[in-house]
């Protein structure tokens, strides 16, 4: 089973002339339902992301970048993103032979068993969701199944982390008593709780509130390139006590150790965190979370079509094939099943 930890495709397919053709095959980008079926993926968490109204540059600074904090999405505008991407998802699980959205197990299990890829909604920064709370029952009926309460900014709930390099994750307050009600609401609809884009602060705040496991979806090990975005050893360690994984994101700048935004890294860059993060806590705490669609990638990953590439930089670092069955799925797999 192969299970990918985070895409953006449906942001990228939302406006086009025909969102759903797009999601089925299109020119370009990074995942679509015909390549994810043609590179065995069996499922996916699909991102649903309200965007900022606008996207700063960065700020180079001799040894250094960062990324100011992109403005935070007012509530109706996050809302009525969210609903848009909601409902392409639902249209095209009607439409498409090879697409199934999963709720359930059951689902999982489905699509591990035939040629369909399942889609995982997940909310990426929670926006869209009333601070009183008063429609996550709805999100949940929708199919909301994973949930990051923040983005890399700030909104009603806690603090994201800043894109910036070098730097440690201590970048400023952690959860509202609205994102604290936000984790428990959560954890009792049994909706996954994201940790990816968490500072120091929250990310601690949210192990706290909840009683299952979390997941970080889309990140890397900060030990090894000490990108705000990574995870310490600290922090992986509390996730994986927890019961948690940890997916590797695909973007090159969590690799790139040097302070240049748009600097490159390699498939096996990728695999020296995996190794890190397995010899730190164990590989049934190691994952895939590409963040296709969300991030440049690195160099030798054009789209999901190449993620043999990727599997042959794990085993040239010395995964064996039962660690690679779990790192490409079997442990979201575990993780899923226990938390859905």
């Amino acid at each position: 089973m192969t299970i990918d930890g985070h895409t953006d495709v449906l942001l990228q397919c939302v406006d086009a002339d025909d969102p759903v053709a797009a999601l089925r095959a299109r020119d370009g980008g990074h995942l679509d339902i015909e390549r994810a079926r043609a590179a065995g993926v069996d499922a996916a968490f699909f991102a649903v992301f309200p965007p900022s109204p606008e996207m700063p540059d960065p700020v180079v600074d001799g040894d250094s970048y960062r990324y100011p904090f992109a403005p935070t999405p007012g509530f109706e505008s996050a809302r009525d993103s969210v609903h848009r991407m909601f409902a392409l998802l639902h249209r095209a699980d009607r439409a498409l032979d090879g697409l199934r959205v999963v709720t359930t197990p059951e689902d999982l299990d489905a699509c591990a068993d035939s040629a369909v890829v399942g889609a995982i909604p997940h909310l990426e920064g929670a926006e869209a969701v009333s601070p009183d709370l008063a429609n996550l029952d709805f999100l949940y009926a929708a199919g909301l199944r994973s949930l990051g309460p923040v983005w890399s900014r700030p909104n009603d709930f806690g603090h994201g982390v800043p894109f910036q390099y070098p730097s440690d994750t201590d970048t400023g307050d952690g959860l509202t008593d609205a994102g604290r009600r936000l984790v428990r609401a959560c954890d009792d609809r049994d909706i996954l709780v994201d940790g990816a884009h968490m500072n120091a602060a929250t990310l601690a705040d949210t192990l706290t509130e909840l009683a299952s496991p979390m997941a970080v979806t889309h990140t890397a090990a900060h030990a090894v390139s000490p990108h705000s975005r990574n995870l310490t050893d600290d922090q992986l360690h509390a996730v994986a006590d927890a019961g948690g994984v940890v997916g590797l994101t695909f973007g090159a700048s969590s690799y790139a150790d040097r302070p240049d935004p748009h600097a490159s890294a390699s498939v096996h860059d990728i695999a020296a965190h995996a190794a890190h993060i397995a010899d730190t806590v164990g590989v049934e705490h190691v994952a895939l979370g590409s963040d296709f669609d969300g991030a440049s990638l690195v160099d030798e990953l054009d789209d999901v079509t190449d993620l043999p590439l990727l599997v042959d930089a794990l085993r040239d670092e010395g995964f064996d094939e039962a660690d690679l069955s779990k790192i490409l799925g079997e442990n979201w797999a575990r993780l899923l099943r226990r938390v859905l």
